[in-house]
């Protein structure tokens, strides 16, 4: 399993819009079999720092979302919006879970 935790800050003015091009991408993901992922999106109280996070099972699950493409617009979209905290990528280790995920 590989876990995937990425922060950044958006400028004010960009933030309604990436909301828009993340429904965009889960609105993808949901009408597709994914059992293999499980992937989310969250807004900080700020209103501009957003924080995702993906559990993936292999990594073809992985390559599924990557070469989405409203996942890869959303990415473009993000890059050239010049946000103010650029995208931070962790990699996390699961150590325990209320619920099977896979």
């Amino acid at each position: 399993m590989k876990i995937v935790r990425v922060t950044y800050t958006t400028k004010a003015e960009y933030s309604a819009q990436n909301q828009s091009n993340i429904g965009k991408v889960m609105n993808d993901l949901q009408k597709m079999p994914t059992p293999g992922m499980l992937y989310h999106a969250c807004l900080s109280p700020d209103g501009k720092t957003f924080t995702h996070t993906a559990f993936f099972k292999s990594e073809d699950d992985e390559k599924v979302l990557l070469g989405l493409p409203s996942f890869k617009s959303f990415q473009e979209q993000l890059k050239a919006s010049g946000p103010e905290a650029s995208p931070k990528q962790e990699l996390l280790s699961m150590i325990g879970s209320s619920k099977n995920i896979f």
